[in-house]
């Protein structure tokens, strides 16, 4: 009588303990959601899993919940987006307080520039919340956004008052201010602040304001050039420029068919 021959325990679907191990990696470093990990797994792994293969993995590791921020969503908006790149640039600041190593509270104020139409944004942290710092944010957002801006939309905080306001119509730009009590109006800069609390600020330890500055840099990049876009089916806002702009990831025009 033969025997039977064992069968093997793997199970041809299981996962790789690599793949495995990056799915918890990416959670516990980035803190980002089932779909972003699974975009990201492929962009820069070469890991082809599906959204729901990964909240299982997350699930089985009790990290299916992400952690509670200060920063949760309590504004319903309808969100829309202009077609043009610069048409509209919405511009806020969040304010920002951190502990020195003396235990003394630091406050910051980090202005926020966002486009419409591609989501590229451009950040910047001050010690001043003033015109002051607003104008030099303003060339600061001339000297990023690889497009010229029509209309830059703020609220009426005391930062964007008379100076700012001739300053950026002497660019050559708009000025205009949302209605009063209507955040929702200026969402998308608003939206952003959360993506900063859970992937930045929540992963942040500060030491002085030159390190936290060159953080804000690197975290600008990131996000304008190797985030994967929830919103943009997973492509960043830098790729979505290419293509309104009819330029392929690469570059090179697009071939006329």
């Amino acid at each position: 009588m033969k025997r039977k021959k064992p069968v093997a325990n793997n199970h041809p679907n299981k996962i790789p303990q690599n793949v495995i191990e990056k799915v918890i990696e990416l959670r516990t470093i980035y803190q980002i959601g089932s779909i972003r990990i699974s975009w990201y797994l492929e962009r820069y792994h070469g890991i082809n899993i599906s959204e729901s293969s990964v909240y299982r993995i997350l699930s089985r590791n009790g990290m299916n919940r992400l952690p509670k921020t200060a920063s949760k969503r309590t504004i319903h908006t309808k969100r829309y987006s202009k077609k043009v790149p610069g048409h509209h640039v919405q511009v806020d600041v969040k304010f920002a307080t951190f502990t020195n190593s003396d235990g003394k509270k630091i406050k910051r104020y980090q202005f926020t520039a966002i486009d419409d139409a591609t989501w590229i944004r451009a950040l910047k942290i001050y010690n001043r919340h003033n015109q002051t710092s607003a104008n030099d944010f303003i060339d600061y957002v001339i000297e990023k956004f690889p497009f010229r801006i029509h209309t830059v939309r703020t609220d009426r905080g005391h930062e964007f008052q008379a100076k700012f306001h001739w300053y950026v119509e002497d660019k050559g730009m708009r000025h205009v201010y949302i209605k009063p009590k209507s955040p929702q109006l200026n969402g998308k800069v608003e939206r952003s602040y959360r993506t900063d609390q859970e992937e930045f600020y929540q992963l942040l330890s500060y030491t002085d304001d030159v390190d936290l500055n060159k953080k804000m840099e690197a975290w600008e990049n990131f996000y304008n050039f190797n985030r994967p876009h929830k919103s943009h089916g997973g492509l960043t806002p830098y790729e979505i420029f290419r293509a309104k702009m009819n330029i392929d990831i690469q570059g090179q025009p697009k071939s006329e068919v």
